[in-house]
């Protein structure tokens, strides 16, 4: 198991030595497990890695287990931070971890489809859970977790852990809320090495320092531990010693961790992450990474990673290594239906040499989704879903920090609609917002300024076209010089970033209002005429309108939460009750 591991490029540092883990793994079928703190609505890109490894053990035969660490998302992970976190409201953490829960649920799902679909059929030996920490961590003592565990942590070595140093420099110091995170962490650890035989901890690199601390506090509970019948056995060898592994981080291409700290995460819930610009963030992976992504983010088989590699390197333009570890990669967390759907929308955009190909631009465009904005949804729009919540909790992220992408901002597709005051003689920074691409006109501006919005030009400006269009970055100019970006006169393609792709329809303003679409942001105040301060003042009306809906949003989220998260506490009591 170790070797296919290393093979896939998943081990990174290995708590202990590497003999005695692949002695562990080659002669124990261990119990592994994967930690994710719901501080958001939704997992990220990121968090895939750790979890793809637990994956290929689960298909290995192993006991894997995806823990969601409700109780210690109360506090959370100060890790690779340099100030605290930002404290979060209970009805958001419930949300965000029933939300959660039912993310992990969906994935485990599509991992086991995809096991199949490369001949690893379910057999006798697979077994997986899905668990939280609320469950124990809520209902423990802190006097017992001082008892068993305390007095084997030694303050040197926690003080000596780069966290801990870096926060105690900064400005803000470290709460002792914080300083306790990795202790917690460890208890989390001995709980499920206890009750369900968990050896092996898998998390990301910036985690090792928290899995070593673990490994230390539970092999000293097992030396120490009263009960005479444990002693027995772990003399029988029945548990082995803990051991842990981390792998490595997805990092951008300047070294930075990707993650919702990091302000740049990619999501994995389609309202926070369009489907299509998933698919979009794999497309444009660099070609020195995509033979590294491939082992890691898919189930493929190695044989077809190499052949793909070698056909890929052929004709790199063409991007097929790319494609393929967006497709699988999709397929995986949002099934295989939207991953054609997604393959579909970028060839029709991205034909020909990884240029925008016009001539199926306007095929492509054929049949327009929403307009990139709506009026928010009512209170008891949100809250009429399904008798747990469930549904509401997934459409809508009580997360508010958290930037969106849903069906009403150019959720699904690439495709908008906007009319045609909107853009003709407007500036791009201004298109930008109106097409829903950013989130104020401010922003628009300093994105452009700063060189991070592109505009799809024709790549001859002599007249004589290629068929193509090439990127050129947006730039402040007058709002006149928009129109000679429009392809045919109608249609308008920006970028913001390297993935996200918008082509936008332009259509008469009367033919628009027939339509039935959405308002796009800034369209009524446009048809009020309204000057830029009125337009601020109603912004902020507005806002103060759409907190209350939010907050009776909230208030119906939290009951559904509440009895969701009580359910699924009675079904792994009842599932435990059954083992014994």
């Amino acid at each position: 198991m170790l070797s296919i591991l290393e093979e896939r490029g998943y081990v990174n540092q290995i708590a202990g030595t590497r003999d005695e883990l692949d002695h562990l793994l080659t002669w124990k079928r261990v119990g592994a497990y994967v930690g994710v703190d719901p501080t958001a609505p939704s997992m990220h890109v990121g968090h895939m890695i750790p979890v793809m490894a637990l994956f290929w053990m689960y298909l290995h035969g192993f006991h894997a287990i995806t823990l969601v660490g409700g109780g210690t998302a109360k506090i959370g992970d100060p890790t690779g931070r340099t100030t605290a976190r930002e404290a979060q409201l209970k009805v958001t953490r419930t949300a965000n971890m029933v939300g959660m829960h039912y993310q992990l649920k969906k994935l485990w799902v599509n991992a086991e489809a995809m096991g199949r679909k490369y001949g690893y059929e379910k057999e006798w030996a697979w077994h997986r859970e899905l668990i939280n920490n609320h469950t124990w961590l809520q209902k423990g003592s802190i006097l017992d977790m001082l008892h068993l565990m305390g007095t084997g942590l030694r303050m040197g070595a926690l003080l000596a852990k780069d966290t801990v140093r870096t926060r105690m420099e900064s400005p803000d110091g470290m709460s002792l809320a914080e300083f306790f995170y990795p202790v917690l962490q460890a208890w989390d650890w001995w709980y499920m090495y206890e009750t369900k035989g968990v050896q092996l901890q898998i998390g990301g690199a910036d985690q090792y320092g928290n899995i070593t601390s673990g490994v230390d506090a539970l092999k000293f509970v097992i030396k120490t531990h009263p009960r005479q019948e444990f002693q027995q056995r772990i003399a029988d060898d029945q548990l082995p010693m803990p051991m842990g592994f981390t792998v490595p981080l997805l990092t951008t291409s300047s070294g930075e961790k990707f993650g919702k700290s990091a302000g740049n995460a990619i999501w994995l819930d389609k309202d926070m992450t369009s489907v299509f610009d998933l698919y979009g963030f794999f497309v444009g992976t660099p070609d020195a990474d995509v033979e590294k992504l491939l082992k890691l983010f898919t189930f493929l088989p190695l044989e077809i990673i190499q052949t793909t590699m070698t056909e890929h390197n052929q004709a790199p333009e063409k991007r097929k290594a790319q494609h393929l570890l967006a497709s699988e990669f999709v397929e995986l967390i949002h099934g295989p239906e939207e991953a054609r759907e997604a393959a579909s929308q970028h060839s029709a955009l991205f034909q020909r040499r990884g240029k925008l190909s016009l001539s199926d631009l306007q095929e492509f465009t054929r049949s327009p989704s929403p307009s990139p904005s709506s009026p928010p949804r009512s209170a008891a729009e949100l809250a009429a879903t399904s008798p747990t919540g469930r549904r509401g909790l997934q459409s809508q992220s009580l997360d508010h920090t958290t930037p969106q992408t849903n069906a009403n901002s150019a959720g699904a597709t690439a495709t908008i609609v906007l009319p045609h005051s909107l853009v003709y003689n407007t500036p791009l920074p201004r298109v930008l917002f109106h097409a829903g691409l950013v989130s104020s006109r401010s922003e628009g501006h300093r994105l452009v300024t700063n060189q991070g919005a592109y505009v799809g030009s024709r790549s001859d400006r002599a007249g004589s076209l290629d068929g193509d269009l090439s990127w050129r970055p947006c730039q402040i100019l007058p709002g006149s010089e928009t129109q000679r970006f429009l392809v045919e006169g109608e249609l308008l393609v920006l970028r913001v970033g390297k993935w996200k792709v918008r082509v936008v329809r332009v259509v008469p303003d009367n033919e628009f209002e027939t339509m039935g679409l959405p308002d796009p942001p800034g369209w009524r105040d446009f048809k009020d005429g309204l000057t830029s301060e009125e337009i601020k003042e109603n912004a902020r009306r507005e806002w103060k309108e759409k907190e209350k809906e939010i907050k009776a949003a909230e208030r119906a989220a939290a009951r559904n939460a509440r009895a969701e998260l009580r359910a699924i506490e009675r079904g792994q009591q009842a599932a435990a009750s059954g083992r014994r």
